[in-house]
């Protein structure tokens, strides 16, 4: 069994996958737009036919799914809901050298939601830092130093 990350996006979904291709030297395998699907093209405004329905990203470490949503109660039947404000959910990077994790934390900063703990040294013997990226992704960065 394998536990593969979907993550929703309100309607950004391509420039978000776009910085995750940078960030994680991955790139995007399977596109497929809500103009594919005939059913669901009747039903959504001409701005949203371009948007992803379904795409998987993957990386040399990992891959997860993504997807355009909406919160409009007009399209419920046609897409899954956004995830509630307060959801749980983090995404948790293990790194294996700091230069690689300074690297991708400063990406995901850039024009970032929340930055609750920049990278830092910690007392459990980790660097360790965690933020909401501009697309409402929250990430946790860590490094652990080699034990002694």
């Amino acid at each position: 069994m394998k536990l593969i990350p979907y993550l929703n996006f309100a309607g950004n979904a391509h420039e978000a996958l776009a910085v995750y291709s940078e960030a994680f030297a991955g790139k995007v395998e399977e596109l497929h737009l809500y103009s594919e699907n005939p059913e669901l093209a009747k039903q959504l405004p001409v701005d949203w036919q371009n948007k992803i329905m379904h795409a998987t990203f993957r990386s040399a470490e990992f891959c997860f799914m993504a997807s355009d949503v909406s919160d409009d109660p007009a399209y419920a039947c046609s897409m899954p809901p956004r995830n509630p404000a307060g959801s749980t959910v983090s995404l948790s990077l293990d790194f294996t050298s700091i230069e690689e994790q300074q690297r991708v934390f400063d990406l995901l900063a850039r024009d970032a939601k929340a930055i609750p703990m920049p990278l830092q040294d910690t007392f459990w013997g980790a660097r360790f830092g965690m933020l909401t990226d501009k697309f409402g992704i929250k990430w946790l960065f860590n490094y652990d130093y080699p034990q002694k």
